[in-house]
């Protein structure tokens, strides 16, 4: 089932029109930069098959924000954490450093993904060019795939793969540029003091 759904998602990115050319990184470094402010909708498969849907909310440097259907998960990374507010367990949210995640090399204030050691595979595969990541300082925090396309260059699924080879697809629906996003969608402190007097 977990092949089928992963089958599905890559569907997604080959349903795109194709182009045959590969994206450089420095191309691809200069789109992610560009990304400030951007919202839109998203489709996660996770490592156990499961499949969730949301809204995706980006703040770049640092802040990303995923409010998955149903309201019961949230997952904030802002102030250089990353915290998961599960509204089924009355616990506080399991917080990490944002630097000992994959993420974090998207959300970089200067990425540059042809820095020594960061690249770990880089491939056109006729529908999008395909770019592997780690942090060449820890790469046991695990890496994450990206999917772009190009003309113009966007940023259509990614792969995250934990230390334990647990993969999490997500596929992004719509990702439209904003002029500007509320701080405190990224508020983790105020994210935990709302949902305490809810």
């Amino acid at each position: 089932m977990k092949r089928l759904l992963l089958c599905l998602a890559l569907g997604l990115v080959s349903a795109l029109p194709a182009r045959a050319d590969l994206v450089s990184l420095a191309d691809l470094s200069a789109y992610l930069n560009g990304l400030s402010s951007a919202e839109g909708r998203f489709t996660q498969i996770n490592a156990d098959g499961s499949v969730a849907t949301g809204d995706i909310y980006l703040h770049r440097p640092g802040r990303i924000r995923f409010d998955y259907e149903g309201g019961d998960l949230t997952v904030i990374a802002g102030g250089q954490q990353v915290a998961i507010f599960d509204g089924r367990a009355n616990t506080p949210p399991e917080q990490y450093p944002l630097a000992q995640t994959p993420l974090n090399l998207i959300l970089a204030r200067n990425v540059d993904l042809a820095a020594s050691g960061m690249v770990v595979g880089h491939r056109f595969d006729g529908v999008a060019t395909r770019v592997a990541a780690q942090d060449p300082d820890r790469p046991e925090i695990g890496t994450i795939e990206m999917f772009f396309t190009d003309n113009p260059v966007a940023l259509r699924q990614w792969i995250i793969t934990d230390n334990g080879g647990g993969q999490t697809v997500l596929v992004i629906d719509s990702m439209e540029p904003v002029g500007r996003l509320p701080a405190s969608l990224f508020n983790i402190t105020l994210e935990i003091a709302t949902r305490a007097r809810d």
